[in-house]
């Protein structure tokens, strides 16, 4: 028995810590830090299980291809100009993300290989487009078949102004405006 309480407190005095150790930026290792750069600014307010992820990933770059290296830096720099809002819904997307059927990922995939191919102007204006409400499709383009022979071609109208729900902003797509 004496052993055993023994042997508990041996293994107790070279435990780890409860909860994860979380350096500050000063104490990070000088490779950590090279890597981690981009994050600089932000990391002593991140979580210690948000600096533990990232302390891994700078763990693996070495052994990265010099194409995953780049990859990695463009995502810390694209990530560290988030608001901390803006991270907040990406980790939600990213969440939503892992629950999809394969079906609707290769789909989302799809989508974003298209859009990749998009000039930057088309870009910059589906950006200042606001995003459909959740639950809801965006409508899809209206394409009218060029008039044939015997058709007169559709005289033009100008679009009906929008109509803004309260607080000025417009109503869902496919939603009635309310009255």
């Amino acid at each position: 028995m004496a052993f055993a309480l023994a042997a508990g407190l041996a293994a107790s005095a070279f435990a780890q810590p409860v909860g994860i150790r979380s350096p500050s930026w000063a104490e990070l290792p000088a490779a950590e830090k090279q890597v981690l750069a981009p994050l600089a600014t932000d990391w002593d307010l991140l979580d210690a299980q948000r600096k533990q992820k990232w302390r891994g990933i700078a763990q693996r770059y070495p052994k990265m291809t010099p194409d995953e290296q780049q990859r990695m830096q463009q995502q810390m720099r694209t990530w560290a100009q988030l608001s901390p809002e803006q991270r907040a819904a990406a980790r939600e997307q990213y969440k939503t993300m892992k629950t999809l059927p394969p079906e609707k990922k290769q789909e989302v995939r799809q989508k974003w290989e298209q859009y990749q191919t998009l000039p930057p102007e088309t870009k910059r204006e589906l950006a200042a487009k606001p995003a459909p409400a959740p639950g809801t499709k965006a409508p899809a383009p209206k394409v009218q078949p060029p008039p044939g022979p015997s058709a007169p071609a559709p005289a033009a109208s100008p679009p009906p102004p929008p109509q803004t729900a309260p607080g000025g902003t417009p109503p869902p797509t496919g939603l009635p405006a309310p009255r």
